[in-house]
């Protein structure tokens, strides 16, 4: 059998976007001043971005949600000497996490080739259900809560109330959460931070079992670069919160009734996702030391997946010296 030609993994080359922007905003946690944070953050990533040798369009941007700093759909990003992706962008998930220093503010990119990446439109929430390989073909995202976690707990070899379930804290989920407690099940209630709680609901050496319930559209298409990655499951449909929402994607070809899997988000398995912690939790947080700081991410190849942790070291003094953005 003749082997296959080894491609570059840019995902090592996108680790280094999550871990400037992770650098710049943690300057600013628990002061109280998201968008100074994520502005710092949006800053510091457009700037290692153009040093990338990729050829770059942003399909999941920043902003638009919050009225924060954009990294805007459809910009340009790299040197366009590389290959071509769609980017998926958050310098910070969990703006809100930042700013009052609570755990899993992370920063994040996923990146796929041209053409394979799900354009939402002018969605900005879906129901999401996302498990591990392990239970990948245990969930139908219309059954009963009920089913899904006895299937789920089937499948992993435990007993329901072994399971733990992450749920965002909000109005919306009161009846969710009604329905999973009667089941034994436990739950993990979250301000903030659903791409976290995907990536916890796929990593074996996570606490979570299972992420349940409505959260952001852009994030849903992130989290789905680092899902397809480890062959784990989302299953999800639009689920508009607003009236402004509702009428944006009236005017739309999008079928709202769809229910769309992680295949459908990222149709390709040549898919590469970085994350960098911020304020710590999932992925630790950054920790200053005077003239240096350390970071520690969590990098994957989709085509291979290999998933890593890399735990770096930075000098600020030097990096300071050639880079725009200030760390201090």
């Amino acid at each position: 059998m003749e082997m296959e030609t080894p491609q570059r993994n840019i995902a090592l080359d996108l680790v280094r976007t999550t871990e400037a922007a992770a650098l710049a905003s943690a300057r600013w946690l628990g002061k109280g001043e998201k968008e100074a944070g994520d502005f710092a953050a949006v800053e510091a990533m457009r700037l290692s971005f153009a040093a990338l040798d990729i050829d770059g369009t942003v399909i999941i941007g920043e902003g638009e949600k919050d009225n924060a700093p954009m990294l805007y759909k459809g910009e340009k990003l790299g040197t366009t000497r590389g290959p071509r992706v769609d980017v998926a962008i958050d310098p910070v998930e969990g703006t809100n996490l930042l700013a009052y220093g609570r755990p899993n503010a992370i920063s994040v990119v996923g990146a796929a080739p041209a053409g394979t990446m799900f354009d939402p439109g002018p969605s900005y929430y879906m129901k999401k259900l996302v498990v591990s390989a392990q239970a990948r073909n245990a969930i139908e995202l219309d059954a009963p809560v009920g089913t899904n976690l006895l299937n789920i707990a089937k499948a992993l070899g435990r007993d329901v109330e072994d399971l733990v379930v992450f749920v965002l804290d909000k109005p919306r989920h009161y009846p969710l959460i009604d329905e999973i407690r009667k089941t034994g099940a436990r739950i993990q209630l979250h301000t903030d931070g659903d791409v976290a709680g995907a990536l916890m609901a796929i990593d074996p050496n996570s606490e979570i079992d299972v992420m349940m319930g409505t959260g952001g559209t852009p994030e849903g298409v992130l989290a789905a670069c680092a899902i397809r990655a480890l062959g784990g499951e989302m299953l999800c449909r639009l689920d508009p919160q607003k009236p402004e929402e509702k009428e944006a994607l009236a005017k739309t070809s999008i079928d709202l009734h769809r229910i769309l899997d992680v295949n459908s988000l990222i149709r390709s398995d040549d898919v590469f996702f970085a994350a960098t912690g911020i304020s710590g939790g999932f992925l630790s947080g950054v920790k200053y030391t005077g003239s240096g700081a350390s970071t520690h991410s969590l990098v994957i190849r989709g085509k291979t997946g290999t998933i890593r942790y890399i735990e770096s070291h930075h000098n600020l003094d030097r990096l300071m010296r050639f880079s725009a953005v200030k760390y201090d």
